[in-house]
């Protein structure tokens, strides 16, 4: 319909047979109760291994069954060789706003922090600067980039420290066997080798001079990170990393899976738990995951690995993490500081392994993994559940009254999709179903949702806007109190004073085509009746605050709304029932992403540096280039 689809990253088929394969396979430990196959609602259950004998028996034959000719699928390509206490500040804080998270007290990394007496702000070429938001003026720099490594920055504040997470690519390139050609463009004989992927943390003090307190290596992605007080939980995913043979370019594909299975037969438990190495001043430390820390889903297991590792951002250093593994994969972190929920997609349309429910083509489950994380240090693994269909992002999940509540939407076109809101609460180690309402927006797609207390708002869109009204007061019976429809959809909504809803996304015509950035206001009082009282639009722009919300600044105090718009800040008002234009703030070049508060003052933030400016005019106070 002309519109840009925004859905989950969806785990690669391949990867399904990972998850469906029968804990049986490991022959040091005894069967599992016999249950019924797991499918859409069917519970997951959680178990430990009793050794690193039982872990890579099990972790071997599932990774077999994934293997092809060219190595794992993913992430995990062809080898060539190798295996709350707060901190005392100087002076006053002005008041400043935080980081638009989603859970309250729990935050959320970001490119920009402020604590009310510095401005912390992170370029995407590894670079962090920090500003005396007083004198307008540069007062630290530090660059922690690595030359041979690019990827994303991100960071978290607690008083004088500052913990910055990047994510180094792997730098992929061609590797010929005996007989290939390197000009061609892709020979019987290549195979692909690469670093594994490596996610490195940087604690900074922050007190003088930005410095390196200490540094944290492990391998693997980050997922995301929350803070709540001084705690920090990193979430890390890893593939196995089997160094595959190399065949001459004769080899055919049948000779090529059968020496990587073998390669996988004999490779060790280092292939697949991940290693880390950290640094303080001059000690240092490395280790790897202890299989007593490793646990799998009862259905069985992959050959990806969630690690979730924590830090104390009071120490001095960050050592070992305190890790915990399981083999699992996610791609969506849900915290509310009591509990870390880890949830992934994955496909059914693969053939199903024997004795496995039958799934259909281009449908899809979530499976969801709970951590108790109420106490600091190492976080316990507690249950997990499954329910049918996908997420569009973190604001899908939300705990309340010991309930979680999930929406997602199944299907895969318009003459099977649907979504709905599913009710889980824990019993034991499962995460079981309690209560659900489907049905919802037959064609279309989730856009956006919120949770409000016992109160769920969710749009979904293909051609018009519906936005739909939840009642899920009682868990097992969630319900749809009010619709309305509207020409365009919010991709993002959020919550004011006097029962009403903020949502930002595109205008639409009627037959679906995104017509450019829309702001809308919803009153919300009435449940059975919502209603859209003014709305601003922008013809052919766009928002990041679309995708990311922490691009998003509403200041409850004055009513002033920021909105990133094509390359600059929309400052709009929200007064009564009303939005009103007050201008825009624009940088000299670059694309302004972020925004924030700290006292009267407006701070913009792009990559080529900082504007100060009045929030009721838009008039620029200081500019204050990174570049």
């Amino acid at each position: 319909m002309g519109m840009r689809s925004r859905r989950p990253t969806v785990v690669a088929g391949t990867l399904l047979a990972l998850l469906l394969l029968a804990g049986s396979a490991a022959a040091t430990r005894p069967p599992a109760p016999s249950r019924p196959p797991a499918g859409p609602g069917s519970p997951i259950q959680l178990v430990s291994f009793t050794s690193c004998a039982d872990a890579l028996a099990e972790l071997r034959a599932v990774t077999t069954a994934a293997v092809n000719p060219r190595g794992l699928p993913g992430e995990a390509l062809p080898l060539s060789s190798g295996p709350t206490d707060d901190v005392a500040k100087s002076a006053p804080a002005s008041e400043h706003s935080v980081t638009n998270s989603y859970e309250p007290g729990v935050d959320e990394p970001d490119l920009v922090k402020t604590d009310g007496q510095r401005i912390v702000m992170l370029s995407q070429q590894g670079v962090l600067h920090v500003v005396d938001p007083v004198t307008n003026r540069f007062t630290g720099r530090l660059n922690i980039s690595r030359a041979s490594y690019w990827g994303r920055y991100d960071l978290l504040l607690h008083g004088d420290h500052a913990l910055i997470l990047t994510d180094a690519e792997p730098m992929v390139r061609p590797a010929v066997d005996a007989g290939g050609d390197e000009t061609a463009s892709e020979p019987a004989g290549m195979s692909f080798h690469a670093e594994p992927s490596t996610t490195r943390l940087f604690l900074v003090d922050l007190s003088g001079p930005p410095r390196v307190l200490g540094t944290y290596k492990i391998r693997g992605r980050t997922v995301d990170a929350r803070q709540t007080g001084s705690t920090v939980r990193v979430v890390v995913r890893s593939h196995a990393q089997v160094p595959f043979p190399e065949l001459p370019a004769t080899a055919d594909e049948a000779a090529r899976e059968a020496a990587n299975r073998a390669a996988v037969a004999t490779a060790g438990i280092e292939a697949w738990l991940p290693t880390y190495e950290w640094t303080a001043g001059t000690q240092k430390g490395s280790g790897r995951v202890d299989c007593d820390r490793l646990s799998r889903p009862q259905t069985g297991t992959g050959s990806t690995m969630l690690t979730v590792l924590s830090f104390d951002l009071t120490a001095d250093r960050l050592t070992d993490g305190n890790p915990v593994s399981v083999a699992a994969d996610a791609d969506t972190v849900y915290s509310t500081g009591g509990s870390l929920y880890l949830a992934s997609q994955r496909g059914l349309g693969m053939p199903p392994a024997p004795g496995r429910w039958p799934g259909q083509v281009g449908e899809a489950i979530t499976d969801i993994y709970q951590f108790d994380t109420a106490a600091a240090g190492r976080p316990r693994y507690v249950a997990a559940g499954t329910i049918p269909g996908r997420l569009i992002n973190q604001y899908a999940l939300s705990e309340w009254q010991g309930h979680l509540r999930v929406a997602t939407t199944t299907g895969q076109d318009e003459r099977t999709s649907e979504s709905g809101v599913h009710v889980l609460r824990r019993q034991g180690d499962t995460l079981t179903p309690t209560g659900a309402v489907t049905g919802l927006g037959p064609g279309e797609w989730i856009r956006s949702v919120r949770y409000l207390g016992d109160t769920a708002y969710l749009v979904t869109f293909r051609q018009t806007d519906p936005l739909y009204a939840l009642d899920l007061s009682d868990h097992t019976a969630p319900r749809v109190t009010g619709e309305l429809k509207i020409t365009g959809y919010s991709a993002y909504l959020h919550p004011i004073a006097d029962g009403r809803l903020l949502g930002i996304g595109q205008e639409a015509d009627l037959d679906g085509r995104v017509q450019g950035v829309q702001v809308s206001l919803f009153d919300v009082r009435d449940p059975a009746r919502p209603l859209r009282l003014d709305h601003w639009h922008r013809p052919n722009a766009w928002s990041v605050a679309e995708h990311d919300p922490h691009a998003f600044r509403y200041d409850p105090k004055t009513g002033l709304l920021a909105v990133p718009v094509d390359a600059g800040l929309r400052l709009l008002r929200v007064s009564g029932d009303t939005l009103t234009d007050r201008g825009e703030v624009t940088h000299p070049e670059g694309v302004i992403s972020r925004s924030l508060l700290v006292g009267d003052t407006l701070w913009t933030v792009s990559d080529v540096g900082l504007r100060a400016s009045d929030p009721t005019t838009g008039r620029s106070l200081a500019w204050l280039p990174t570049t």
